[in-house]
């Protein structure tokens, strides 16, 4: 099995809560990487997603400790839309609308 790890940085601007995190975290850049697996015997390659971590700074009241804390992507991205302002349904097509109703 091989599996490779991607990693990026993300930028929060104001304050965040992600499922499975305990406290609000404060705005900034975070760590985050992505583990994924090949996917083997198919005839083209591809990976499949098995993890997403977020490295969380320390907190004031717990100096010195960091932690690594398992993450939904996809929680990550409505997290990362909505600190922008932006409501996710605004950026993605309405394939359930009828174009012919108004």
């Amino acid at each position: 099995m091989t599996i490779r790890t991607l990693s990026k940085i993300v930028t929060f601007s104001h304050p965040f809560l992600l499922s499975g995190l305990d406290d609000l975290q404060p705005a900034g850049s975070y760590e985050v990487e992505t583990d994924e697996e090949l996917i083997e015997d198919v005839s083209f390659l591809g990976y499949r997603r098995i993890a997403t971590l977020i490295h969380l700074r320390a907190q004031r009241d717990k100096p010195g400790i960091t932690q690594t804390m398992v993450i939904d992507p996809i929680d990550l991205e409505k997290a990362l839309i909505a600190d922008k302002g932006v409501e996710a349904t605004d950026l993605r097509p309405d394939f359930d609308r009828d174009p012919m109703v108004s």
